[in-house]
Formats: C-alpha cells, sequence, structure tokens
C-alpha cells in the first residue's frame, strides 16, 4: 500500500476487521484479465469483430478508466465487507459489458458510473483527512479521474467529439498519479534495500522533487486542455518529464542489479519521464498527442502496475518480491509492447499484433502469479489458526 500516505490518513493493519476481504484481492486479478482481453478484442474489431471497439477512443477508454480504475480501486480501497466489494465488482463487471458492446442499454451505461461515483465517494473522502499537503492532493486527483470517467460516459454516445479530449486529460492526470504513488513504492523499498545490504540509505522520496512534480504535472494537464496553449504545457510537461528522469537517477538504479524486482519499478517510472518528454513534443508542435500517449499507457502503466500489484499480492502472503523470477519478464513484455506501439505507423500492422501479444501475454501472466500468491497468502493466513 501507500505506506505514507495510509500512516498520514491513520489507516492501519491494527483497524482492519477479520470479516473484510482485501480489495486487491479481488480487482487485481480482474484488472489483469481484463487488459488482456481487451486489447485483442480491440484490434480484432477492426477487422469486423466487436463495432464497439473499432474505434480509438473507445479502445483507450476502456482501458484508461475501466482497467486503470480497476487497479487504483485495489490498490487503495484497503480491506472491505465482502458485499460491499462484490457489489463495485459487479458494478465495474458490467460497466465492461457495456464498454464490449458499445453501451446499448442505460442499465450498463449507469451501472459504469456508478462504480466510478462510489470509488470517488470512498476515495476522496479518506484522503481529504491527510495531514501532509502532498498526500491531500490524491483526493482531488482521484475525484477528477472518476469524473472524467462519468463525463466520458457521456460524452461517447452524446458528443463523441468530446471523448478523444476527454481520455488525453484522463492521461495526463494518470501521469501525475502515477509519478506520486509509484515514488511512494519505489523510494521505501530501494531505501529498505539498500539499509538491509549496505547499512546506506538512498535518496528517499525527494519531497521537493515531489512537489516540483506536482506543480509541473498539474499546471501542464490544466493548460492542455485548451489547444492554444498546448505549446505552453509542453514546456511544462517536458521539464516534467526531465524532474522525472532525474529522481530515477537519484535512486541509483546501478546499486540495484542484485534486485531485478527494483530495476523493473525503476523501469516502469522511466517510461513515465520518456512518456512525458515524447507528448510534450507533440504538444509543442501544436498537435494531438494520440500515438505517443502508448509510452505512459503501455510502457508506463503497464510495467509499474503490474510490479505494484504483484508486490503487494507476495508482500500479503509473506514471500519476497525479490524472488519472483516473472517480474523481470514481464517488465521486458510491457517494453516490448510499448516500444512495438511506438514504432507504429511505420513498423506496419505486424507490430501492432506483436504490441498485442506481449501486452495481452504479460497480464495473463500477472493474472497466473496473482492467483498464486493469493492462494500463498490464504494458506499462509490459516497456518496460527490451525496450530493453535
Amino acid at each position: 500500500m501507500l505506506w505514507f500516505v495510509a500512516n498520514d490518513t491513520g489507516q492501519t493493519d491494527h483497524t482492519r476487521r477479520a470479516d473484510r476481504r482485501p480489495a486487491w484481492s479481488l480487482f487485481f486479478p480482474l484488472a489483469a484479465l481484463y487488459a488482456a482481453l481487451a486489447v485483442p478484442l480491440s484490434l480484432a474489431a477492426m477487422f469486423g469483430g466487436l463495432p464497439a471497439l473499432a474505434t480509438p477512443a473507445a479502445h483507450g477508454r476502456e482501458l484508461l478508466f475501466g482497467f486503470a480504475l480497476a487497479v487504483i480501486a485495489g490498490y487503495l480501497l484497503g480491506p472491505l465487507p465482502p458485499r460491499r466489494l462484490s457489489l463495485l465488482a459487479g458494478l465495474w463487471l458490467v460497466g465492461r459489458l457495456g464498454g464490449l458492446a458499445g453501451y446499448p442499454a442505460w442499465p450498463l451505461l449507469l451501472a459504469d458510473a456508478a462504480f466510478a461515483l462510489l470509488l470517488a465517494a470512498r476515495l476522496v473522502s479518506r484522503f481529504l483527512a491527510a495531514k501532509k499537503w502532498r498526500n491531500r492532493l490524491l483526493s482531488p486527483l482521484l475525484g477528477l479521474l472518476c469524473l472524467l470517467a462519468v463525463a466520458s460516459l457521456a460524452a461517447r454516445p452524446a458528443f463523441p467529439g468530446l471523448l478523444s479530449p476527454l481520455l488525453h486529460q484522463g492521461v495526463l492526470w494518470l501521469l501525475l498519479l502515477m509519478a506520486f504513488m509509484g515514488g511512494r513504492v519505489i523510494a521505501p523499498a530501494v531505501n529498505g534495500h539498500l539499509m538491509a545490504r549496505d547499512r546506506v540509505a538512498g535518496a528517499g522520496v525527494q519531497p521537493r522533487i515531489e512537489a516540483t512534480l506536482i506543480g509541473l504535472l498539474g499546471a501542464a494537464g490544466l493548460l492542455a486542455i485548451w489547444p492554444p496553449l498546448w505549446p505552453l504545457a509542453g514546456v511544462l510537461l517536458a521539464l516534467a518529464g526531465m524532474v522525472i528522469l532525474v529522481r530515477l537517477w537519484r535512486w541509483s538504479p546501478w546499486r540495484l542489479r542484485d534486485r531485478p524486482d527494483l530495476l523493473g519499478l525503476l523501469l516502469g517510472y522511466a517510461w513515465l519521464g520518456v512518456g512525458a518528454l515524447l507528448v510534450a513534443g507533440d504538444l509543442l508542435a501544436g498537435g494531438s498527442p494520440a500515438g505517443r500517449l502508448h509510452a505512459m499507457t503501455v510502457g508506463a502503466l503497464g510495467t509499474l502496475a503490474s510490479g505494484i500489484m504483484l508486490r503487494q499480492a507476495i508482500l500479503r502472503a509473506r514471500g519476497r518480491p525479490g524472488e519472483e523470477r516473472w517480474l523481470t519478464p514481464l517488465a521486458l513484455l510491457f517494453t516490448l509492447a510499448a516500444g512495438l506501439r511506438l514504432a507504429l505507423p511505420l513498423a506496419g500492422l505486424t507490430a501492432l499484433w506483436g504490441a498485442a501479444g506481449a501486452w495481452s501475454l504479460a497480464w495473463l501472466l500477472v493474472a497466473w502469479r496473482l492467483v498464486h500468491w493469493r492462494r500463498r497468502g490464504t494458506a499462509v493466513a490459516t497456518v496460527p489458526s490451525t496450530s493453535a
């Protein structure tokens, strides 16, 4: 979890009740399986498959406000009563059916909107109670992402021309969320490893750099709303990309050669910086950043989300993330998928199918390992009661 944020809001393991189920144990496998299926289905739609996913905007909406919101729910909701968790997961699943079918009925659309609004209601109030302003930032940021999800639902049937701008906004705000949350996961993990091995602390969270990133990315997201201000937004986004890479460098990746799991997280963070620079180039030229956004949605989101999801499952099962041998192949698969997708249109249709195959294979592997570690965690949790 976000340990710094959790402590700041008073959420600790001691306050959890035994009759609650962790949200990640349900949402993480669902999100992984859906990510593995959605991209091939989108490509199939180009050749006469599901018409609802035939457009880039429809495909992007499902990955951004379907898959990514499920990851956020699993990561931040914490333990919930089984009925409430089942309700949220059920609404999310119905919404995904609506997305695949093109929202032919209002109940499907309303279910998806209800999931986003209930998620916002749960998370916004929680992080408003944080003591540090950087932690309180999560409250409006998560609320904004959920509201964008609802707005995109309304735009798709009524104002289709607004869907792409809403998605571009969603990716920019997701970039800020990943830069913040990724840092809060990577910093303590790197510090803990260096302290245990060398008795020397690493760079840590780097609060000044974190605050700078919040300011730059927040301003860039606001300026990107109006096309005439895209060049200025591009300047801020380029600065943010460089700051992200400086922060990454200060974590000393060369000192982590014995921890491929941490190197995988750093690779995902590097994709954030690269993606910010690529999108900044498009905005500076006054063009739409649609194609370059895949550096963040495939490279950064895929690598960071998978690494953090598996890390949480492994730690809950009292395992060691450094011993999970699949984390390195997963990071390489997501990097391959992002590279092939960015090679378009020069590389042709073969690269597109290759990117989809690498992405789907990676998420199927993630789903398999999540189920493995969840079962192991359940087995570990029952040991004290059986031995008593």
